[in-house]
């Protein structure tokens, strides 16, 4: 597991520490090699072994909570969560709860603050620690959603024109063929009138849920997105290209003319393919995290 402090450099899913004084191509080399292994542990098995499918592999908790580390100051470091957001993984040992971090800049994230909760959004051991108020978003999705092994919610600057905007967010290329689906557009308003525009409550999440469907991702009106996969580094890749697509499409269409988006066969089809090779950017993203936790 990760250190309890920032000055360790993390080096994988298994949990290992190194110092700094260990050269940096080890820490490359072994990061690479065992990479894939928090995709495996989280992942059930497909049953269809379509491409990008993952094979199951024992549960390793402590690599699960890594990967919540690492996905919050990843998204953090490019700038799609500031100090507000998170990152959540369903506990595959007991699906009907989940971990995340407790109330906290998700740049400053630790695995010290990585807490259990229930389904209900409630604390397993609080210890008078400040949880986040929209936790609701991840409890009501892990209900409505037995698929679902990880939830990211942010406040993307480039998607958010997207949720105020009659113009659809779209897949614009090949990294973000997940999108090629379309991705709804929850409006906290229409249910629920004049609010703080906060999933405050499980009422509010299971309307966002149900919006939300069978997709990977949902918009939330002046707000942000939540997107969702598999696993932990599924999400997040999902959560980061997904402002990256908003950004690509807003110039797109600045440019004028007709947009040539990809259609929903070119979508599953590169999704596939970006499934079967998400370690290459998984490890490049755990590469630049590896070294703020070592200042």
């Amino acid at each position: 597991m990760i250190a309890r402090s920032l000055r360790p450099v993390f080096l994988g899913a298994g949990g290992r520490i190194l110092n700094r004084r260990i050269g940096f191509g080890l820490v490359v080399a072994l990061a690479f090699l065992f990479g894939s292994a928090s995709l495996r542990a989280q992942t059930p098995a497909s049953p269809d072994g379509k491409a990008g499918s993952i094979d199951k592999a024992p549960i390793d908790k402590a690599g699960l909570i890594d990967d919540i580390v690492i996905g919050s100051r990843v998204l953090a470091e490019f700038g799609v969560l500031d100090g507000f957001g998170h990152v959540s993984a369903r506990d595959p040992a007991n699906p009907d709860h989940f971990w995340m971090a407790r109330s906290l800049a998700p740049a400053l994230v630790t695995a010290d603050d990585i807490m259990e909760f229930d389904l209900d959004g409630n604390a397993v051991d609080p210890r008078g620690r400040a949880v986040f108020l929209e936790r609701f978003i991840h409890s009501e999705i892990y209900k409505a959603r037995p698929d679902v092994m990880a939830v990211v919610h942010t406040h993307s600057p480039g998607v958010i024109p997207f949720t105020i905007s009659p113009v659809p967010l779209r897949a614009v290329f090949h990294n973000a063929a997940f999108l090629a689906g379309g991705a709804p557009l929850w409006d906290i308003r229409k249910d629920f009138g004049e609010t703080d525009m906060l999933v405050r409550n499980p009422a509010i999440g299971k309307s966002l849920a149900l919006t939300l469907a069978d997709r990977p991702v949902v918009l939330m009106r002046g707000h942000g997105d939540v997107a969702v996969g598999p696993a932990v580094k599924v999400a997040v890749f999902r959560a980061y290209y997904t402002d990256v697509n908003a950004r690509l499409q807003s110039q797109a269409v600045a440019l004028g003319g007709e947009v040539n988006y990809l259609t929903a066969g070119e979508g599953a089809k590169a999704d596939a393919i970006n499934l079967q090779v998400l370690d290459r950017i998984w490890n490049l993203w755990k590469m630049r995290v590896m070294t703020t936790l070592a200042k």
